[in-house]
């Protein structure tokens, strides 16, 4: 399989179960948060085939890792969480800016895949050779480990803003109240 049908089978995939249990208002439940986790962990079994540590490789794999932190931490951010005045239930509400951290993430990973295979893969062959990487795995890893660590990090932001409105540290309203007649 090429380093880009790869990146578009994952990226495809994570960013469809991120937007299908994220996007618009939803409560907040252990599978909810379980099911994005779950996916990224399929994925670096099919996708992920070693773990190159040769030269820079690990380096860059890190690197990845600190990207997708970040990422979540910014996804996270941008999704509010509130107690529904009505039930009592804790949700989320994510909307265009939450998704568009997820969708230029997926679409930036597709086209460097993309373009490695045919744009600039004669510039990322000598890259490679000047900065020590492996090869083709190194870089998939980098993508795959990223996406992981965004996961996790919006899991953990979600996490917290569990534990602090059910400990009555920040009651947050509802971001966009629902129309009552």
């Amino acid at each position: 399989m090429s380093q880009f049908l790869s990146a578009l089978i994952a990226s495809g995939s994570i960013l469809t179960i991120i937007l299908a249990t994220d996007l618009g208002h939803r409560r907040i439940t252990t599978m909810r948060m379980l099911r994005s986790m779950i996916a990224v962990a399929v994925i670096i079994v099919i996708f992920v085939h070693s773990f190159p540590t040769q030269g820079n490789d690990l380096s860059l794999q890190l690197v990845g890792i600190g990207t997708g932190v970040i990422c979540g931490l910014i996804a996270g951010a941008l999704l509010p969480a509130y107690v529904h005045k009505s039930s009592g239930e804790l949700h989320t509400f994510g909307g265009i800016g939450y998704a568009l951290v997820w969708i230029v993430l997926s679409a930036g990973r597709v086209v460097f895949a993309y373009g490695a295979d045919n744009w600039f893969a004669e510039d990322l062959v000598r890259f490679s050779i000047d900065y020590r990487i492996s090869g083709p795995d190194t870089y998939a890893n980098t993508f795959v480990f990223m996406a992981l660590a965004m996961v996790l990090t919006r899991t953990a932001v979600l996490l917290t803003k569990m534990r602090k409105l059910r400990g009555g540290a920040a009651t947050d309203e509802d971001p966009l109240p629902a129309k009552t007649p």
